[in-house]
């Protein structure tokens, strides 16, 4: 604050304009939920600055090339990968995972349909939010035999998954997560195809899917939630969200007792999540690498799986 202090008629305007409102809705949030620290409050030790330059999300972003976003309220299921280079603002949801089988998993019917049961609304709008949505969201779970576990070049500590089913060879998992990535690739080729054809933005693409009849792109989607459902152990025809509970339900007594889980993201056992990481994702128009990731991007995201990948959210139901 001294720092800032040496300029003082700019320090005494944002004083008068500014502090004032941070501090009121610091305190309002406090008493709204309860809690001590939160987004105003930590705002409100810094109100001179630049309202919220989001550190955590910064930090999370650094050391991987992309990461997935979508907006925090929407009508429709849009997520895609943005270069770690755009800072995102406050409106906008960041998974920091570079890999595609994490944007299947997200871009999923699955994903969706616990993200309508969870989250907020607004008008014709759903809500993203953390603590209720991607803190509560199972993600497909892998166990691994003893005595198969694959071979992952320059990993040092290895646990083995212990939730799924039972005895799953890395060969059959590692297959199932493969094609959720490649079905994710796949869909989103087809987007980009789409929209350059017609000229049209994403926003544009997904309304489409209102006008019955047949669309390349639902079945594209169609295609990604077959992988996903395999990836669960789902049946085709088994309900989602009762499915999505009951996992839940179980990953939050294993948790409870100490065990292992498959957290969110590429499981740490695939050999070569380098080669889960393609090349595309939205850029600023100043961008060099505009075309796409470059082996160094790949290698960064390598590096992020096998060194610094952090655990998941405990999951839990609100």
């Amino acid at each position: 604050m001294t720092e800032a202090m040496h300029y003082k008629a700019a320090f005494e305007r944002v004083k008068k304009l500014v502090m004032p409102d941070v501090l009121a809705k610091a305190e309002k949030e406090k008493k709204a939920t309860g809690k001590d620290k939160t987004r105003w409050t930590r705002m409100a030790n810094r109100w001179w600055q630049f309202r919220d330059y989001q550190p955590g999300t910064m930090r999370a972003i650094a050391s991987i090339p992309r990461y997935i976003a979508c907006s925090r309220s929407a009508k429709r299921p849009t997520f895609d990968f943005v270069s770690s280079d755009v800072h995102p603002d406050g409106k906008v949801v960041v998974f920091p995972f570079p890999d595609d089988y994490s944007f299947g998993i997200l871009q999923s019917s699955a994903h969706w349909e616990w993200t309508k049961s969870r989250g907020g609304t607004q008008t014709a709008r759903f809500t993203y939010t953390s603590e209720t949505v991607f803190d509560t969201f199972a993600w497909p779970q892998f166990e691994i035999s003893e005595g198969r576990v694959p071979r992952v070049p320059n990993l040092k500590k290895y646990e083995v998954q212990k939730s799924g089913t039972r005895g799953t060879r890395p060969s059959d998992a590692i297959e199932k997560i493969r094609a959720v990535a490649d079905a994710a690739r796949a869909l989103r080729n087809l987007r980009r195809e789409i929209m350059a054809a017609n000229g049209w933005s994403l926003r544009e693409l997904y309304k489409s899917l209102e006008t019955p009849g047949e669309n390349r792109l639902r079945t594209a989607h169609a295609a990604l939630d077959a992988a996903v459902r395999t990836a669960y152990g789902m049946k085709p025809d088994e309900d989602i969200l009762a499915f999505l509970l009951k996992l839940n339900l179980e990953l939050a007594d294993k948790e409870a007792k100490g065990e292992v889980i498959t957290p969110p993201g590429l499981p740490a056992f695939v050999p070569e999540p380098e080669s889960f990481v393609s090349r595309d994702c939205v850029r600023s128009p100043d961008d060099p690498e505009a075309d796409g990731s470059t082996a160094k991007s790949a290698a960064e995201a390598a590096h992020f799986y096998i060194t610094g990948k952090e655990e998941g959210p405990p999951y839990r139901v609100k």
